[in-house]
């Protein structure tokens, strides 16, 4: 089979923005419910796949071979998008998500084979264009003892803002409930240990990206145009980790930093003029 067939695939989901799933992610996050629109990476709460309990795949998630491609490999994971923000999402709103596979990639890596899958997504309400998102996820083999992931970079310093987050599982499975994420690596411990051998339960990196994006409003106090984030190192749940940012003309650099200050999420924002 080849996986490049599935590029220029398409699905369609419409959905009512609702206030209630976001005044509990408000909650879940320890802040004041949104007022009118969604604000940045909130859109993560709505639009995620339902599927009867026999069709998902192992890790909880969806089988493959519907809209995504069947990837044989075992292990998902979400490393990263670009995102920009055209016009507020009403709450409130029926709004609808067109997406689009756009690449499928296969690859060898030092830790494998690697699959690598580009998803395009524009979110419309009342006839405007409110978002677009390029979502990349990367599918690899399950993890080899004889070859251990590489060492994480460090953290960059220098920061003009930062926070401290405590990714207990009561955030985790919170978080994975709202965006009824059944990936088994949030909330299974004896599985994202043993099966895909994390060394604890791993922060959602959508949260990570999230959190990233409300520090930067909230501290230069603009509105966000566009952001863009990769993942470099899992988050887990033993210890607890830093957002932080700094000032880069009419945007912000932004990053996560875990223990030991390895470097967990990079990003960068820009802000409307």
């Amino acid at each position: 089979m080849n996986l490049a067939d599935w590029i220029g695939r398409g699905e369609t989901r419409t959905e009512t923005i609702h206030a209630d799933r976001l005044a509990a992610l408000a909650a879940t996050f320890d802040r004041d419910p949104p007022a009118d629109a969604v604000p940045p990476g909130w859109h993560w709460a709505f639009f995620n796949a339902v599927e009867k309990a026999r069709d998902l795949g192992r890790d909880g998630h969806p089988k493959r071979g519907g809209f995504l491609p069947p990837v044989a490999l075992p292990r998902r994971m979400w490393a990263g998008g670009r995102l920009a923000y055209r016009a507020p999402l009403p709450i409130g709103a029926e709004a609808t998500r067109v997406s689009r596979i756009e690449k499928v990639e296969e690859k060898h890596g030092r830790s494998g084979p690697l699959v690598f899958v580009v998803v395009h997504h524009a979110i419309s309400a009342n006839g405007r264009l409110c978002l677009e998102e390029h979502h990349d996820i990367v599918y690899r083999a399950d993890p080899d003892p004889a070859h251990p992931a590489p060492k994480p970079p460090q953290a960059p310093a220098g920061e003009d803002w930062s926070r401290r987050i405590v990714p207990d599982p009561v955030l985790l499975f919170r978080y994975s409930a709202l965006t009824f994420n059944g990936h088994r690596i949030h909330y299974d411990r004896s599985y994202a240990t043993g099966v895909e051998g994390y060394g604890g339960l791993v922060v959602h990196g959508p949260m990570v990206a999230t959190l990233l994006q409300d520090l930067a409003v909230e501290r230069a106090g603009r509105e966000l145009r566009k952001f863009e984030f990769r993942a470099v190192s899992p988050l887990v749940d033993t210890e607890p980790f830093e957002i932080c940012g700094r000032r880069d003309g009419d945007g912000a650099q932004l990053w996560a930093r875990g223990p030991g200050g390895v470097l967990a999420m990079q990003a960068q924002a820009e802000f409307a003029r």
